[in-house]
């Protein structure tokens, strides 16, 4: 973290207020997934075409998220069964900022991804009657909305830099030090970095994009939400994901390091002596 820290510093800063000319809402997103030393060369690369965005003074911004789906994981479910139209409810902490949002995120079968956001203080798992109302208004459910038709499941703690293309045209987040934790356990996933494009139309040819190809460095998807439950929960169906938790065990062997929250854990028969999980063997057929 030192590294990234150190390197970063060679990018010219801007502030949030600063930053509201790109903050593209309504947008296409690319993700990247990449160790840390490959993030350095990446940062070097590009430091002449970013800005980083500070917060007082601090570059590293905390994020604190947390999901929501029905009871019967609908939202998960069509994730994993690849409809192209579907949507995450989240509550996000910006601790660095001291600001919280209730977040409505939706892609449609374009892909392109679009969010609303109610601001709220209330960063505990419920709902409050105004974050009720904000939901009933955007989304329209089979069933009656409250905090037990819709509790929460999951959620993640991460580190993210912000980077702005000096034109403005593009943002980008490069997300570190990734947690996922459910109410009885967490799982921490070292050496892994999440770098995501935001561009109101997408463009490959971008400074960042470019050094990625360079890198050879592929796109591919990156679901906090689908791959932190996964990991936490053996039982859920994970098909879709399977390639992509194969490679973060091959990969991050080990850099994944599983806690107990909670007196009551996963069962052991479903974890290896190192902490990872033995479904995603590639051995094992699906």
């Amino acid at each position: 973290m030192n590294a990234v820290r150190d390197s970063i510093k060679q990018f010219e800063t801007i502030s949030i207020g600063e930053m509201n000319a790109v903050k593209l809402l309504n947008r296409f997103d690319s993700k990247y997934q990449l160790p840390v030393q490959q993030l350095l060369e990446i940062l070097e690369a590009i430091k002449n075409d970013y800005f980083v965005m500070s917060v007082k003074g601090e570059i590293l911004q905390t994020y604190i998220t947390t999901y929501f789906d029905t009871r019967n994981n609908s939202f998960y479910t069509e994730h994993h069964n690849g409809k192209l139209n579907r949507l995450k409810i989240r509550k996000r902490e910006y601790v660095n900022s001291g600001i919280g949002f209730l977040e409505i995120k939706k892609k449609n079968n374009k892909g392109k991804t679009s969010k609303l956001r109610f601001q709220t203080e209330n960063t505990e798992t419920g709902f409050t009657l105004k974050e009720l109302e904000f939901l009933n208004k955007y989304l329209a459910f089979e069933f009656h909305l409250s905090n037990y038709s819709l509790p929460s499941k999951n959620g993640n703690r991460f580190k993210r830099i912000t980077l702005v293309q000096k034109d403005f045209k593009e943002r980008c987040t490069i997300d570190l030090n990734l947690s996922f934790f459910s109410e009885i356990q967490k799982v921490k996933v070292g050496n892994l970095v999440i770098i995501e494009l935001k561009q109101e139309r997408a463009n490959m040819q971008s400074p960042l994009a470019k050094a990625l190809k360079d890198k050879r460095i592929k796109k591919q998807g990156f679901s906090k939400y689908c791959i932190g439950r996964a990991l936490l929960e053996p039982d859920l169906k994970y098909n879709l994901f399977k390639a992509k938790l194969i490679k973060l065990n091959k990969q991050y062997n080990g850099n994944i390091n599983y806690e107990d929250l909670a007196q009551k854990s996963f069962s052991n028969t479903n974890r290896n002596n190192n902490g990872t999980i033995k479904r995603y063997n590639n051995k094992r057929t699906a």
